[in-house]
C-alpha cells in the first residue's frame, strides 16, 4: 500500500523522525491520546489511522476492535517500516502503509472509523484532509481527530527560555505551512469540510511527576538540538546552535524542578456521517 505522490503539498513535518521524536510519539496510547473516541468503538469495526507514526495508538485501537480490519498510514516510509515491525513483534493484527492524508489510497466508504491524532496541525490543507477522511468513511461512520493547541500550553516554573521555545516553535510550524494551534480550529475545519454532525471535546496531557518530567523534558532537550526541528531553526535563520542549547538547558532545568508542571491542551472532534451504511 503506497502512494507515489506521497509528499504532502505545501507542508513539512517539522519534527522529523529523530530517535527523540519517536520516543515521544511512542509514549502515546489509545487510552492517553484517543479517550474521547473509545466509547464509540466496538468489536469488529474497521478503522483507518491517518498519520499513524510509530503505530502505538493504532495497535491499541486494534486490540479493542479485533477481529477487524485496522490500517495505519503515514507519510514516512521508515516510520511505517518500524511500526510494521513493532506490531508484528507484538502479534498485533494491523496493516501499515505509506500514504498522503490528502490522497488516501482507499475506495469511498471503506472504513467504519477514520482517525487522526496530531496530524492536521502539520498540513497545509487540513480541511482537504478531513474531507478525504470523510470520503473513505462509510455512511453512518465516524471521522475523529485530536490536535494540540500550542498557544494554550502552560508550565511552571516560569522560564523565559521556554517562552522562547514556544515562539520558535510557532515560527517554524507556520513557515512550514502548518497551524500549531490546530486544536481550537478543528470544529471550523470539520464544518468547512462538509460535516454537519460534529461533537467537540477537549482533554490534556499533564507532566508533573519526577518520571514524567525527566521523560518530557529530556525528549524536548534532545529534540531542540538534534532533530529536524533544530535543523530547520538554523536553516531558516530563526536560531543558532547556541540559542538552541540555551533552550535545551531550560528544558533540563524544568525537568529537575521539584515543582515542575506542564500541560498540553487538545481539541477533539467526532464527525458522524449521515446514513446507516
Amino acid at each position: 500500500m503506497s502512494d507515489p505522490n506521497a509528499a504532502p503539498a505545501g507542508a513539512t513535518y517539522i519534527h522529523g523522525h529523530h530517535a527523540s521524536v519517536l520516543r515521544s510519539h511512542g509514549w502515546r496510547t489509545a487510552e492517553n491520546s484517543a479517550g474521547y473516541l473509545l466509547p464509540h468503538l466496538h468489536q469488529g469495526m474497521s478503522l483507518l489511522d491517518v498519520g499513524s507514526g510509530p503505530g502505538t495508538i493504532t495497535v491499541g485501537l486494534a486490540a479493542l476492535l479485533a477481529p477487524a480490519l485496522v490500517v495505519g498510514v503515514d507519510i514516512a516510509e521508515a516510520v511505517v517500516d518500524k511500526a510494521r515491525a513493532d506490531a508484528d513483534a507484538a502479534g498485533a493484527d494491523v496493516r501499515f502503509g505509506v500514504a498522503n492524508a490528502n490522497r488516501l489510497p482507499f475506495p469511498a466508504g471503506y472504513f467504519d472509523v477514520v482517525h487522526a491524532h496530531q496530524l492536521l496541525q502539520h498540513l497545509a490543507d487540513p480541511v482537504g484532509a478531513l474531507h478525504e477522511m470523510g470520503r473513505v468513511a462509510r455512511a453512518g461512520g465516524l471521522v475523529a481527530a485530536r490536535d494540540a493547541d500550542y498557544s494554550g500550553m502552560a508550565w511552571g516554573p516560569a522560564d523565559p527560555a521556554l517562552d522562547g521555545w514556544l515562539q520558535l516553535y510557532d515560527r517554524i510550524a507556520r513557515s512550514a505551512g502548518g497551524e500549531p494551534n490546530a486544536g481550537r480550529f478543528l470544529v471550523g475545519w470539520a464544518r468547512e469540510a462538509g460535516f454537519a454532525d460534529v461533537t467537540a471535546s477537549s482533554s490534556a496531557w499533564r507532566f508533573d511527576s519526577p518520571e514524567d518530567r525527566a521523560w518530557w523534558g529530556g525528549t524536548w532537550a534532545e529534540r531542540v538540538t538534534a532533530s529536524t526541528f533544530a535543523e530547520q531553526a538554523v536553516a531558516l535563520g530563526f536560531a543558532d546552535a547556541a540559542a538552541l542549547e540555551r533552550i535545551a538547558d531550560a528544558w533540563r532545568r524544568w525537568a529537575a524542578a521539584p515543582d515542575g508542571w506542564f500541560t498540553v491542551p487538545h481539541g477533539e472532534i467526532l464527525c458522524r456521517l449521515p446514513g446507516e451504511g
